[in-house]
Parts: structure tokens; C-alpha cells; sequence
């Protein structure tokens, strides 16, 4: 059973406070401020009034009983006559007062803003680090980018713009009227009047663009991931010469959100043309009441000045309401974008989280796995490899060879079948201990936009020199890193973007090789080398005698070598055994030596 929309919005809420714990002495400075810096701004005006009123005119004076036997004691209405500059001074210290309020507020608001931000930005990257492979595989990154960027600016500017707009309205709509209520009732309805017309007005106009800023997040969304995807893959784009259609897609989705957002735009212009009429309307009815009342002899001069500037600084505040519920509802839907992130499902232990020593026998029993589509990838996978064989994987396209392996990490669990670890169940093993025991090398490895020598120690920051030297040795690298001007202080850009495939290829063998993990996996990570590079990695890897080895591969020639291969197609194992048994013997891997010009003997 779904949550009701209010009660989920509540509950967003919620889990926006307690992550804001840190900085709720911030929180709570800014509004006791916001209502300090509203409630003094009356005061001006009430100094105003009480200048025209009582002392250049004849009503009684109206004040403190202290302040009031002091003015006595100096000389009463007609000492104040002949010093206005006391009442100059009077309204000065009051805006005053007021600024110094004011300027306390914008800076616990700032602090409350940012501080809100900081922890939710840190909130929303321990999710992303904590939730499973699969939950990444099935985002768009471009989108992600963009929540945590613009959907957390969203939610600032709301906190410490909007957040204290609502209390500052609160406050002087109870200042403004319990003031203006015991001067003239008649006068403060009069001021009051058009206002539930406002509010309501406000409150149907905020129902009504919610969906529009939704519509303007996810198109924004898509505009960003096509960016980012378009920056990523530009090499692939010039390759192909797709700079035009690229270009063509990028404009149609930057068209259609602008007219999103000029459709948001039309409804807010809208807002703010009826707003202000009513606001200026208001204005006009307290001040055409007030004359007439004045005239009378109802209310005084003074009195109408005073319900006059009350009246502006009550109605554009209640103006400001539609904007504020605007806002509410846009951060509200950033809100509800970031708690998927947030409340995403963290990757938990499947079993025990034991954490036994580890030397390399690997077992698969009648592995089966599919994804949560129900297509069937490994079906019925069975083998064993002993500490220090080698074992090489060899198929076609899509026949599961990759997915094979990343069940070994456990990046994802197998759908049947059991994999076993030195006689212990993956799923018993806790993950972060499992991956520092089985090393990784992907066919597309990724580099970040640090120096060379810091992604090699990537997984080991503390690791000798001599040791870093070593393990790019055995890749083939060393040689090539020393030939840069900075050497392993080289910074490469992003995804290793000044190095070749084959350089970066090497570059990720070295840094799980740093790792000295008793299992380590090639997932086709030599196919960007040439040939008499990929025979000097793999005799150097014999001689370093790296542990269990999984080498999947295209080229029987980096295959031939291992303890036994597998041949997988269609997700399942169709033959097993030596180069020599399978060269031998009709069937997929024939075929392939045949094409590859393998079936000779050659130097291994």
C-alpha cells in the first residue's frame, strides 16, 4: 500500500530535518530574527503617526508608561514641538534596529542554507557510494549529476530565501493587525479585505504549477544527461562524425524544456500581474476609506498615514505567498527527486559478513543468473579452479563471460547455484572483504583525473614506491610512464583521457596488481595491446605469480596458456579443458583457432 501524497511529503520533510540536526541552532537563530527584523518594521510608522497625531497635533500621546513620564518630565507635546529632531531620531534607531535584525537574518539564513546543503550533498554521495551495482546500472548519470546539483540548489534557495519569507509573513500579518485593530476595526477590515482573495488566489496558482516544475526538472534532466554523455563520448562523436546530429538532438531537447519553462514562466507573469493588482487595490481602498473616515473625524491623520504604509507592508508579504508556495512546491519535487537517491536500497550483506583468509580456490555450482527482466544470462555453470591456476574464458559476444566474473565480486547474486570461495559461500563473505580479495581489470578500465602514480596506488595510498615501480613492471607501463615529462606525477584527465587504450589498460593492471589479491580477473584487458605486449604482461604475470587468474579473452593466443579454459555460449559452458584438448577435439574453440591461425603450436 502506497503512502498518501501528504503523508509522503511529511515524510520527506522529516528526513530533510534530521538530516539538517547539525545545523538547527542556525535554523532557529534565523527565525527568531526574521520575526525580531519583521515585527520592528512597524515600528517607523508608528513613530510617523505618533508625530503628526501628538505633537503637531493635539491627540493625546500614546506610550510606554515609562517613556511616557519622561517626555512629561521634559516638557510634555510642547517640548517634543520645539525638538522633531528627537523624533528624527527615534525613527532612525528604529530602522536602525530594524537593519541590524535584518542583517543577523541574512546571515543565519546563509549559514542555515548552506549548512542544509552541505549535509544533504554528503548525505546524497554516502547513498550513491552505498547503493548496489545494479542500482547504478539501471540510472542515467546525467540525471543523478543533476539532482544533486540543481535540485539541492533548488532546496537551498527554498531554506534560506523562501523558508524565512513564510515566518516574516506570519509574523507581520499578527504585528500589522493587532496594531491597526484597536485604533479602528472598521479601518483594519477595510485593510484586510482583498487579502483571502490573495491567499486563495496564491494557493490555486501553486496547485497549479507543480506539475509544470515537474515537468521542468525531468526535461532539465535529460538536457544534462545528454551533455554529459555527449562530453564523455566526444572522441566518439568526431569518429563518426555525428557533431551535427548530436548537435540536432541537443537542440531538441533544449527546445522543449524552454518551452516548459516559458509556459512556467507565462503562469508566474500571470501571478504577479493579478498579485500586484491586488495589492495596489488595496492600498487604494485603505486609503480612499481612511480620507473619508478622517473627514469624519473617525480616525486622525495620522491613523490613516499609519493603516496606509500598514496596508503595503501587509499585502505585498501575502503577495509574496504565491511566490513562497511556488517555491514550496518546487522544492517540494526536488525534495521528492533527492529521497529516491536517498532512500535508495543500500547494498546489504546477503549472509554472515565473514571475513575468512583467503588463498584462491574458486567453485561454481550450477550458477544460474538472470536479470530482473527474467532473461536468462549463466545457466547451470559449474567448475573449479585451484589456487594459482590459470583459468581462461572464451566466447562470443554476450555469452554471459563478463557477468560470469562479476558474480565472483558479487557485484551481482546469483539466481541459483552456489559460488564458493575456499569452501566458503560468496554471500558469507563481507563485501568489502571479498573485492580486496578478488582483483578486477575491466576491458574499459577508468582512470580519474589524478596523477598516474595515484591511480596505480588507488586501492593501497600507503603502498612503497618499489612496490608501485614493481607492479607497473609486470604491466608493461613503467617504461612508459618514466618517458613522460612528470613521470608518475603525469595527471591524466578525465577517464585517462591523454593516455592510449592500451596505456590505460596497463595503467589498471598495475593498480590491481598493487592490490596483491589472491584472485585476480582480466576482463578482456589486454584486447587494446598488441600482441608481443599481451605475451610480455602475461609471462611477467607467471613470473609474479599473481594467484588465481581468470583471463577472459578473444584471443586464443592469450588463452592458450591456462590451466583450463572454458568455452561459453549461450550462456553455458560447452567445452572445457587445455588448449591442447580443445584444439583437438571439434567444436566452438576449433573454429575460433582455425580463424585465428592457432591450431599450430607456437611459443608461448
Amino acid at each position: 500500500m502506497h503512502p498518501s501524497p501528504v503523508s509522503a511529503r511529511a515524510a520527506r520533510w522529516k528526513q530533510l530535518w534530521q538530516i539538517a540536526r547539525g545545523c538547527r541552532h542556525s535554523v532557529l537563530l534565523a527565525l527568531v530574527f526574521t520575526a525580531l527584523s519583521a515585527a520592528m518594521a512597524y515600528f517607523t510608522p508608528l513613530v510617523v503617526s505618533f508625530t503628526v497625531d501628538s505633537v503637531l497635533g493635539s491627540q493625546p500621546m500614546q506610550l510606554p508608561a515609562p517613556l511616557l513620564r519622561l517626555v512629561e518630565d521634559a516638557g510634555g507635546r510642547t517640548w517634543l514641538l520645539h525638538n522633531l529632531w528627537i523624533c528624527a531620531i527615534a525613527i532612525f534607531l528604529c530602522s536602525a534596529v530594524n537593519g541590524l535584525f535584518t542583517w543577523q537574518r541574512g546571515v543565519f539564513a546563509a549559514r542555515m542554507g548552506e549548512g542544509v546543503s552541505r549535509r544533504l550533498r554528503n548525505a546524497l554521495y554516502r547513498s550513491l557510494t552505498a547503493a548496489p551495482y545494479a542500482w547504478h546500472k539501471a540510472s542515467q548519470t546525467g540525471d543523478l549529476v543533476q539532482r544533486c546539483t540543481s535540485d539541492v540548489e533548488t532546496l537551498r534557495r527554498f531554506i534560506q530565501m523562501q523558508l524565512v519569507q513564510i515566518v516574516r509573513t506570519v509574523v507581520m500579518a499578527v504585528t500589522a493587525i493587532s496594531i491597526m485593530l484597536p485604533r479602528s476595526a472598521l479601518l483594519t477590515g477595510v485593510a484586510v479585505c482583498l487579502l483571502p482573495f490573495l491567499i486563495v488566489f496564491s494557493f490555486f496558482y501553486s496547485r497549479g504549477v507543480q506539475s509544470r516544475f515537474t515537468l521542468a526538472d525531468e526535461a532539465e534532466g535529460r538536457l544534462t544527461t545528454a551533455l554529459q554523455e555527449n562530453l564523455t563520448g566526444m572522441r566518439v562523436v568526431r569518429a563518426f562524425a555525428r557533431q551535427k546530429q548530436q548537435l540536432d538532438n541537443y537542440t531538441r531537447l533544449n527546445r522543449e524544456y524552454r518551452a516548459i519553462a516559458l509556459r512556467l514562466n507565462d503562469l508566474m507573469a500571470a501571478y504577479w500581474g493579478v498579485s500586484d493588482t491586488i495589492g495596489y487595490l488595496q492600498i487604494a481602498l485603505v486609503l480612499l476609506a481612511g480620507v473619508l473616515l478622517a473627514a469624519q473625524g473617525t480616525v486622525t491623520v495620522g491613523t490613516v498615514l499609519l493603516f496606509t504604509s500598514y496596508a503595503g507592508m501587509l499585502t505585498f508579504p501575502m503577495r509574496q505567498l504565491g511566490r513562497v508556495l511556488a517555491d514550496l512546491v518546487k522544492a517540494d519535487v526536488s525534495l521528492g527527486r533527492l529521497c529516491e537517491i536517498l532512500n535508495a536500497p543500500a547494498e546489504t550483506e546477503p549472509g554472515r559478513a565473514l571475513t575468512p583468509p583467503v588463498e584462491g580456490k574458486v567453485e561454481f555450482r550450477h550458477v544460474d543468473f538472470c536479470y530482473d527482466d527474467g532473461r536468462p544470462v549463466l545457466r547451470d555453470i559449474s567448475f573449479t579452479a585451484q589456487p594459482g591456476q590459470t583459468v581462461g574464458i572464451l566466447g562470443s559476444t554476450g555469452a554471459g563471460k563478463s557477468t560470469l566474473v562479476q558474480l565472483l565480486q558479487r557485484l551481482y547474486l546469483p539466481t541459483g547455484g552456489q559460488i564458493l570461495l575456499d569452501g566458503t559461500d560468496i554471500r558469507d563473505i563481507r563485501a568489502d572483504h571479498l573485492r580486496r580479495s578478488v582483483g578486477i581489470v575491466l576491458q574499459e578500465p577508468f582512470l580519474f583525473s589524478r596523477t598516474i602514480g595515484e591511480n596505480i596506488s588507488l586501492a593501497r595510498p600507503d603502498v612503497a614506491e618499489d612496490e608501485r615501480f614493481s607492479a607497473a613492471r609486470t604491466a608493461c607501463i613503467h617504461d612508459v610512464i618514466c618517458g613522460f615529462e612528470h613521470g608518475y606525477d603525469t595527471v591524466v584527465g578525465e577517464r585517462g583521457v591523454t593516455l592510449s587504450g592500451g596505456q590505460k589498460q596497463r595503467v589498471a593492471i598495475a593498480r590491481m596488481l598493487v592490490q596483491n589479491t589472491p584472485v585476480c580477473i582480466f576482463d578482456d584487458s589486454l584486447s587494446a595491446v598488441d600482441a608481443e605486449t599481451d605475451a610480455s604482461i602475461r609471462a611477467a604475470l607467471a613470473r609474479r605469480n599473481t594467484g588465481t587468474t581468470f583471463l577472459i579473452s578473444h584471443r586464443v593466443s592469450t588463452l592458450r596458456a591456462a590451466d583450463l579454459i572454458l568455452v561459453l555460449e549461450d550462456g553455458r559452458i560447452v567445452q572445457r579443458g587445455t588448449h591442447a584438448q580443445l584444439a583437438a577435439e571439434p567444436g566452438l574453440y576449433r573454429r575460433i583457432c582455425a580463424i585465428q591461425n592457432e591450431l599450430e603450436e607456437a611459443p608461448v
